[in-house]
């Protein structure tokens, strides 16, 4: 490569700010140091709307404010991204990149060829088939809610497979299991590179971050779950776990830190609590700050994992068992394929079927043997420290990005 510093123009599909920390924490503070750095075009998050820059340390922003409705959201931010990309200037940046957008990798695709820049895809989540799954769900009465998100993810899907994917530089994807996904596609492994979720070990140093001191917590024994409580995760399985434990640890405690959009879903795991004859052992916080969330994490002896199986998710890098190995917390997960071979490479928990009895005895398990789960933590801390925290992914990925521009 003639020069040290690469820049690219990152599109990305998640509003700004945003709490996805491979944008964060990767590309906003880590890959600079490799001299890897990116201007972010993306949308302005509603409640940012007044605030016409938002920081971004890895370069600028280019931000639009979208409406509330889903069809103006995504109507106005194509149009803003079209208009990014026809301002190009070829001696500014030297690669487009864009983020989970297939329509906007067409218009991202056509620029770099006309500009002689190079062309990246990020392929965090398979959107299109998520799409299809979501209209299928809702079945032909959802109306538009049903024709709409098939249309948009059948034609998503014809145009990332047929034309963007086969003719980009290169394909960044989530993990292992998404790449062979991919592949049968007919798109080369040699030309994507798996970069899976990781931790800002800077930040979630367990010495640094003080457990809870919530007087809910005394005299229970706390097992926790940090992450979102949408349906699709199955968190009423804990709850069958709950009533398992419960029989032989009657202070079992178990902390949802989270929360989800669905208010009918909300109020329905609580109810499935309380039918279960659980809820005095389950603690909800709703979201909280980062910082206060891990302090809960820290004041609990295991954190699960529960990530139900399917194409959707397998293909997933989940974070929640990363960031409860970084915090010492030994951790109880099911056999998707990201987290089983964290599991596998670090001994740091175990790994068990999505199902309620398979939880309960793995956690019993653990929570008879103090000095197990003590080696655990460790073992979880030092994995996490050499191999999941995102300064080493961070030069894995800068090499690659170094290798394609040789």
């Amino acid at each position: 490569m003639s020069k040290n510093r690469i820049h690219l123009l990152y599109l990305t599909a998640e509003q700004w700010p945003t709490y996805r920390m491979d944008i964060v924490a990767l590309f906003g503070k880590y890959l600079p140091r490799y001299g890897i750095t990116c201007d972010l075009a993306t949308e302005r998050d509603i409640a940012y709307k007044d605030n016409p820059e938002i920081a971004w340390s890895s370069g600028k922003t280019v931000l639009c404010n979208v409406p509330h409705n889903r069809a103006g959201q995504y109507i106005v931010k194509l149009l803003h991204n079209l208009r990014v990309l026809m301002s190009v200037d070829a001696n500014k940046y030297d690669a487009i990149q864009v983020r989970d957008m297939s329509v906007t990798a067409l218009a991202g695709l056509v620029t770099a060829r006309l500009k002689k820049i190079k062309f990246f895809y990020w392929l965090s989540y398979p959107q299109s088939e998520g799409q299809i799954f979501r209209a299928k769900d809702r079945g032909i009465k959802g109306g538009m809610r049903f024709w709409y998100p098939l249309a948009q993810g059948m034609f998503g899907k014809w145009l990332l497979y047929r034309v963007v994917l086969p003719r980009a530089d290169h394909v960044f994807v989530q993990s292992r299991q998404m790449q062979l996904d991919i592949a049968k596609h007919g798109i080369k492994i040699s030309n994507m590179t798996p970069v899976p979720m990781g931790v800002d070990i800077e930040k979630t140093d367990p010495e640094q971050i003080q457990p809870a001191t919530d007087p809910r917590l005394a005299g229970k024994r706390v097992v926790a779950y940090l992450g979102t409580l949408d349906r699709t995760r199955q968190i009423d399985t804990l709850f069958h776990m709950l009533a398992i434990v419960k029989q032989k640890i009657p202070n079992i405690l178990l902390v949802l830190i989270g929360d989800t959009e669905d208010a009918f879903h909300r109020d329905w795991l609580k109810r499935e609590a309380e039918n279960i004859g659980v809820a005095k052992h389950v603690l909800w916080t709703g979201w909280l700050p980062a910082t206060q969330a891990w302090g809960y994490v820290r004041a609990a002896e295991v954190g699960l994992s529960p990530f139900p199986r399917g194409f959707l998710l397998d293909s997933a890098s989940p974070t929640k068992a990363i960031e409860y190995m970084a915090l010492k917390l030994p951790v109880i997960v099911n056999d998707n394929p990201d987290q089983e071979q964290v599991i596998a490479e670090s001994n740091a928990g175990l790994c068990v079927p999505l199902e309620a009895g398979a939880f309960a005895e793995a956690l019993l398990t653990l929570l008879d043997d103090l000095p197990r789960c003590q080696e655990m933590g460790e073992l979880g801390k030092a994995y996490v420290s050499n191999v999941r925290n995102y300064d080493t992914l961070s030069i894995k990925l800068a090499a690659t990005y170094i290798k394609l521009f040789e």
